[in-house]
C-alpha cells in the first residue's frame, strides 16, 4: 500500500489533540457491529467515553429520530451539547455511525500507516467510523483539558447509509441551532465539500399476465419483458448512466429487478429499484418523467394474444435536495483557514453522491463536509490512512475551540 503523502507544518500556535488516544479510538470503534438501524452499541461506547472524561450526564441525550425511519432502528441520533466558555456562534461537529453490511465483522489492524480488515471478507467501516473517532477525540480533548470553547454540539447521526435518515429527522431546535456545523466522512480533510448532488428514488411495479411459458406463452404478458424494452428505451435515448442533454448533466441507473417464478411460467410481475440524481432539480426531473414514461409506454407494446396488456405503478420519493454553499458561508471560511493552520492546501469539491449535510442545510444548518480519512469505502479493499485521520484530528480541535 501507498504510504500518504501528507506532511502538514502545523502552527504550533493551535491546539494540538492526543493522536495516540485517536488512534486507539478509531480501532476501537471500527471493530463494533453496527449496520443501518442497529447503531446502539456504538452509541452506547461513545456515550461510556465521554462520562468518562467528566461530560454532564444532561448534557447528553438521544432524539426519536429511529423511530419516523423506514428501516426500523435501535436508537436514535446522540446528540451532546456543551455551553460556551467564552462567546460566539455555537459550533456543530458531526459524523454518522452506521456501517454498510460488508463492513459487519471489521477486524481492523495497522500496516505501516494505513488501516485495513485482517478479515479479507469484510469491509474495514471507517466510513464512518474514523469520522465518529475524530468528533469524539475532540469532544474528549476539550473536555479533558479544559480548553476554553464557544458553545459546541457534537451529533452522531444514525442510517446515513440507507437514505441519510439521522440528518434527514433531526431537529435544529434539538442541536442548539449552531451556525457552523462541519461533518467528517470520506476522503482527506483539506477536501472541503461545499455542495453535492440531490437524489430521487424510483419503486416500480409492474404486473403481467401468467401462462404457460410452452402451452401457450402467447396468453401471457411478461412483466420481465415490459421492464427489458424500458431499459432499452432509456439506454438507447440517452435517459439511462451519465445523462446529458442540452448542456444539463445527470445520472439515473436501474439499480435492482426482482420477477418471475420459473422458466415454464411467464412472468407474473416484476419489482424494480431505480434512481436518478442532479444538481438542477429541475433537470433532474426530467430524468424522473423520462424513467416513468419508458416502462409506461412499455406496457402498452407488450400484449396477450388477446390484446391484454401489462400495468406499471410507480412510487417515488426526494431522498435529498442538492444544496451549495456560498463561498463565504462562515463554516466554509472556518474549515479553509483550520486546513490551512494545519499546513494544508483546502480545495473544494462538489459530491456526486448524498452526504448528511444535504439534510442538514435542508433543516437550516449550512453544513460543510471535511475528510477523515476513508478510502476505497463500501469494498473489502477498504483503508484508513493515518495520516489524513490525524489531519482531520487537528482541524477538528481547531475548528471546535475556534482556533
Amino acid at each position: 500500500m501507498k504510504h500518504s503523502t501528507q506532511k502538514p507544518i502545523p502552527d504550533a500556535s493551535g491546539p494540538a489533540p492526543d493522536l495516540a488516544a485517536a488512534r486507539k479510538l478509531v480501532l476501537e470503534l471500527m471493530a463494533i457491529r453496527g449496520g443501518s438501524g442497529d447503531e446502539k452499541l456504538v452509541a452506547e461506547r461513545i456515550v461510556k467515553h465521554l462520562r468518562d472524561a467528566g461530560c454532564p450526564k444532561d448534557a447528553i441525550a438521544f432524539d426519536t429520530a429511529h423511530t419516523k425511519t423506514p428501516l426500523k432502528g435501535n436508537v436514535g441520533n446522540l446528540i451532546v451539547k456543551l455551553p460556551g466558555t467564552m462567546p460566539g456562534p455555537r459550533r456543530l461537529l458531526m459524523a454518522h455511525m452506521d456501517t454498510v453490511p460488508v463492513c459487519l465483522g471489521s477486524k481492523p489492524v495497522v500496516a505501516g500507516r494505513f488501516v485495513k480488515s485482517a478479515d479479507p471478507a469484510t469491509g474495514l467501516g471507517a466510513d464512518d467510523r474514523s469520522g465518529c473517532a475524530v468528533v469524539l477525540a475532540t469532544a474528549l480533548r476539550i473536555l479533558r483539558q479544559k480548553l476554553p470553547h464557544p458553545p459546541l454540539t457534537f451529533l452522531f447521526a444514525i442510517q446515513e447509509e440507507v437514505g441519510l435518515y439521522g440528518a434527514r429527522f433531526v431537529k435544529a431546535a434539538d442541536l442548539g441551532r449552531p451556525k457552523l456545523a462541519f461533518n467528517f466522512d470520506g476522503g482527506a480533510v483539506e477536501k472541503i465539500t461545499v455542495g453535492a448532488t440531490g437524489g430521487h428514488r424510483l419503486d416500480i411495479r409492474i404486473t403481467g399476465t401468467p401462462s404457460h411459458a410452452g402451452v401457450a406463452p402467447e396468453k401471457g404478458v411478461s412483466a420481465l419483458a415490459i421492464a427489458s424494452l424500458a431499459i432499452t428505451s432509456l439506454v438507447n435515448d440517452g435517459w439511462h448512466g451519465l445523462v446529458e442533454k442540452k448542456g444539463k448533466r445527470g445520472t439515473s441507473n436501474v439499480g435492482t429487478i426482482h420477477g418471475g417464478s420459473a422458466t415454464n411460467v411467464v412472468a407474473e410481475s416484476a419489482a424494480i429499484k431505480a434512481e436518478a440524481r442532479g444538481h438542477d432539480p429541475a433537470f433532474r426531473n426530467q430524468i424522473v418523467k423520462a424513467i416513468e414514461t419508458a416502462f409506461k409506454d412499455a406496457a402498452k407494446r407488450i400484449k396477450s394474444v388477446d390484446g391484454k396488456t401489462g400495468k406499471v405503478t410507480i412510487a417515488g420519493r426526494l431522498d435529498y435536495e442538492a444544496f451549495r454553499l456560498d463561498d463565504d458561508e462562515p463554516c466554509v471560511v472556518a474549515a479553509e483557514e483550520a486546513v490551512k493552520a494545519i499546513g494544508l492546501v483546502p480545495r473544494r469539491e462538489i459530491s456526486n453522491g448524498g452526504l448528511d449535510a444535504n439534510w442538514m442545510a435542508a433543516n437550516g444548518i449550512p453544513t460543510v463536509t471535511l475528510g477523515c480519512g476513508q478510502m476505497e469505502i463500501h469494498t473489502t479493499n477498504e483503508k484508513l490512512d493515518l495520516d489524513a485521520f490525524e489531519n482531520a484530528c487537528r482541524a477538528a480541535l481547531r475548528l471546535a475551540v475556534g482556533a
